[in-house]
């Protein structure tokens, strides 16, 4: 199959439907095999509700990005840019990018960089100046790519999935 064509576009709440199909898409893409099925599908009712995604697009001081097939439309993958919930001593000036993720259709087509590239763009339009996230232990492709971004380790945190508690990395980097 031929690369996929994509555009990035800022999300609004009428996105709503359309980021939370991507965002449970992606999640079960990403880790399926590696957690188990009930809890993932427990995990993506609970987290990607479309007013959750309502809610952050309509937020002044979030940003939320969608990646788009084209011609069509279909998401493909997304952003959330928000208020730091990591367990990080935050300082004035940091913003949680707290999803990113794209279709596997995607990778190694340059959305990924796009993604992040946009997110710090927004991150800096909201006077922030440092982006911080937390990513699975054991996501070492999503390891590789932070790096790659420039992001460091500055800690560590727990997130549970069904009942299992995960070791997370939380990685910040300037904008």
């Amino acid at each position: 199959m031929a690369d996929p064509v994509w555009r990035l576009r800022s999300a609004g709440a009428a996105d709503a439907d359309a980021l939370a199909l991507v965002a449970s898409a992606t999640f079960l893409e990403t880790y399926a095999g590696s957690l188990d099925g009930a809890d993932m599908v427990a995990h993506c009712l609970a987290n990607n509700t479309r007013e959750k995604f309502a809610a952050w697009a309509s937020d002044p001081h979030s940003a939320v990005t969608l990646a788009e097939a084209l011609p069509g439309h279909a998401p493909l993958g997304y952003t959330v840019l928000t208020s730091v919930d990591l367990p990080i001593a935050p300082r004035e000036g940091d913003i949680e990018l707290r999803r990113i993720y794209a279709m596997g259709r995607l990778h190694g087509t340059g959305a990924g960089p796009a993604l992040m590239t946009q997110a710090l763009s927004d991150a800096a339009r909201l006077g922030k100046d440092r982006v911080v996230l937390g990513v699975w232990g054991e996501n070492h492709r999503a390891h590789r790519f932070y790096e790659r971004q420039g992001f460091s380790v500055i800690g560590t945190r727990q997130f549970t999935v069904g009942s299992v508690v995960h070791d997370d990395l939380v990685y910040a980097r300037g904008v």
